[in-house]
């Protein structure tokens, strides 16, 4: 779970590493947003029509770097 958690969130990952968090809390601390994260990054969300239309977990508190991979990634498509 750790590594696949990683292969979407490193920064994240690495960060709270950084800060001493174990695997465990580094685990808990992510993997939903890992979930969401790319949920958003594979396009799940792209053809959108309001956010009535969005799935209850389909949000996640992602900070402005993540939300600029997503944007990134919408517009590459």
């Amino acid at each position: 779970h750790c590594l696949a958690v990683r292969a979407v969130c490193r920064r994240e990952i690495d960060c709270d590493r950084g800060n001493g968090y174990s695997w465990k809390i580094t685990l808990l601390r992510n993997y939903w947003k890992s979930k969401v994260k790319q949920e958003w990054l594979s396009g799940k969300y792209s053809n959108i029509l309001s956010q009535h239309s969005l799935p209850e977990k389909s949000m996640y508190p992602m900070d402005v770097d993540t939300w600029g991979e997503i944007l990134e990634a919408e517009l590459e498509r």
